[in-house]
C-alpha cells in the first residue's frame, strides 16, 4: 500500500471535517424544522402520526440535502476541471 502524502492527508482532513460539520448541519435544521411542524405537545413518546409526520419531514429534508450536495460538488468539481485546464489559478 502507497503512503499518502502530507497533502492527500490534509485534504482528507478536510474533507472528514467538512462532511461532519455538514451532517451536523442537517440534524440541526431535521431538528429545528420538522420537529416544530410535526410535534405538537413534547412528552415522553410521540403519537403514531408525530412519528410519520418527522419521518417524511426528515426524508424529504435528507434527500433534498443529497440532492444539493451532488449539484455543489459537481459544480466545484467542473470549475476546478475548467481552472486546470486554463492552467490554474494566477
Amino acid at each position: 500500500m502507497e503512503a499518502s502524502s502530507p497533502k492527500d492527508e490534509i485534504i482528507h482532513q478536510i474533507k472528514a471535517e467538512t462532511a461532519l460539520t455538514n451532517a451536523k448541519q442537517l440534524i440541526g435544521k431535521i431538528h429545528s424544522n420538522c420537529f416544530q411542524k410535526c410535534i405538537d405537545k413534547p412528552g415522553p413518546a410521540l403519537s403514531a402520526s408525530d412519528q410519520a409526520c418527522f419521518t417524511q419531514c426528515m426524508e424529504k429534508y435528507i434527500l433534498v440535502w443529497n440532492t444539493v450536495s451532488r449539484q455543489v460538488s459537481a459544480r466545484v468539481s467542473a470549475e476546478a476541471a475548467r481552472l486546470n485546464a486554463a492552467g490554474g489559478l494566477a
